[in-house]
């Protein structure tokens, strides 16, 4: 269940309304690193969290209510920067070349669940896998993805009220961050963030192919030497493997094979000189 509030989680001031930063801010709205995809996603999450871990559950719950704040507070600085927008082509493309045309065309100059070119948002990008170990490393992503844009932003800007804003919404990223790592750390051993590995960890690690678990492959043409990385020797950061280097040259791999199609597929040209349609020599 969720209640609204008729005020905003933290203030939107614009002293300078700017089109075409309300173009890039719809970024942070409908794009892929946006407020719309990690509202969903977490919402999503949520639902398939089972009553055992209820207090997962919770933090998921109230991270998407929080993420449907800021695209409230995105909507308001997008409406606030469209103000007095120049709309008329009158006098050339010169004034309105850097706006989101439809944000006069289809919404009337507001907010919209577009990105900043336009393209609406996409629910396939919503991460939600049922298995919370994985949906918490989808989730750090996430919410990189979305500091890192809202760092751009607010590069993008001087506008006081914007920067204010956009510096509010990066230390929420900052949290949220923090927050999905401490998760991941609870689901394991607190001590060690990797004892969830590999994920998912209730597979029984002895029905893995043992020769390929823990081997780094190397596809260069050349024959290469075991370089002593971290990523090609040594123990695995799961503390379950030992990393070994192999050149897939050395592999012997079976020759590719492709069968034949059934008739009906009609993959086959016709034999040379044969009609295609009757079967019949020319």
């Amino acid at each position: 269940m969720f209640y609204h509030e008729d005020k905003l989680q933290y203030k939107v001031e614009v002293e300078e309304p700017n089109p075409a930063f309300a173009k890039m801010l719809q970024q942070a709205i409908g794009g892929i690193e946006g407020e719309m995809r990690v509202a969903l996603q977490y919402f999503f999450q949520s639902a398939a969290v089972p009553d055992e871990h209820a207090e997962y559950r919770e933090v998921l719950r109230d991270t998407a209510a929080e993420e449907l704040a800021h695209i409230e507070m995105l909507a308001t600085a997008v409406n606030k920067n469209l103000e007095g927008a120049d709309v008329s082509l009158a006098d050339g493309f010169s004034s309105v070349a850097a706006q989101q045309p439809r944000h006069f065309l289809s919404s009337g100059l507001h907010a919209m669940p577009n990105d900043s070119n336009g393209v609406p948002f996409d629910g396939s990008w919503i991460v939600a896998t049922g298995n919370l170990a994985s949906d918490m490393y989808a989730n750090i992503m996430a919410e990189s993805g979305g500091r890192l844009l809202a760092t751009r932003l607010y590069e993008m800007t001087d506008d006081p009220g914007m920067k204010d804003m956009l510096a509010f919404l990066i230390a929420r990223d900052t949290m949220h961050q923090n927050q999905w790592i401490s998760i991941l750390k609870d689901l394991g051993d607190p001590e060690e963030l990797l004892d969830v590995h590999p994920i998912p960890d209730s597979f029984p690690d002895e029905v893995e192919n043992q020769e390929f678990n823990y081997a780094y492959l190397s596809t260069n043409l050349d024959p290469q030497d075991d370089p002593g990385k971290p990523w090609t020797s040594g123990e695995s950061p799961d503390t379950e493997g030992e990393f070994s280097f192999m050149n897939q040259h050395d592999i012997e791999g079976p020759a590719m094979s492709v069968s034949d199609a059934i008739s009906e597929t009609h993959n086959e040209p016709a034999p040379q000189g044969e009609d295609s349609a009757t079967g019949d020599d020319d």
